[in-house]
């Protein structure tokens, strides 16, 4: 039992394995993150409340398998991308769907994911789960902030 819930842990952390490629891992957990948006928002799901409830759950998961797994591989694994995915989720809500703004939310979320500034990389120093989730949670706010004023101003 306790092997199955560790390989639970690593596909929910991996992002469905995402965080396993041997290429840029935290770049293909956020173009996961995409991807589930656009299925999820072709399938209905474009109300906020909605999107709010997945991205706390997601948080809340993302926190507990990171510190299940942090034991066995480390601080901030590379594999862990559950934590670009939630970021991902956060630099879109509330943004009107289309893939102009995806695409930007995207870039910027891994400009603020990649350089971590604005006390981002402060937020890594948290313990466990919390570390490995807050700094791509602060770097999807920042992302989403820049993409409404570039909605509503450019």
């Amino acid at each position: 039992m306790k092997k199955l819930l560790n390989n639970i842990y690593k596909i929910l952390a991996t992002g469905l394995g995402a965080g396993y490629s041997p290429i840029a891992p935290g770049t293909m957990g956020a173009l996961l993150g995409c991807l589930i948006w656009v299925i999820l928002f072709w399938l209905g799901f474009s109300s906020s409340y909605l999107w709010c409830g997945i991205i706390i759950i997601g948080i809340l998961v993302g926190v507990f398998v990171s510190d299940k797994l942090e034991v066995e591989w480390g601080k901030d694994s590379s594999k862990i991308v559950i934590d670009e995915v939630v970021g991902m989720w956060i630099a879109l809500i509330m943004q009107p769907f289309s893939f102009q703004n995806l695409i930007i939310a995207f870039v910027l979320f891994r400009l603020f994911d990649i350089y971590k500034p604005f006390y981002i990389k402060r937020l890594e120093k948290l313990k466990g789960g919390l570390g490995v989730m807050s700094d791509d949670i602060l770097a999807g706010i920042y992302a989403n902030i820049i993409l409404t004023v570039f909605r509503l101003y450019i």
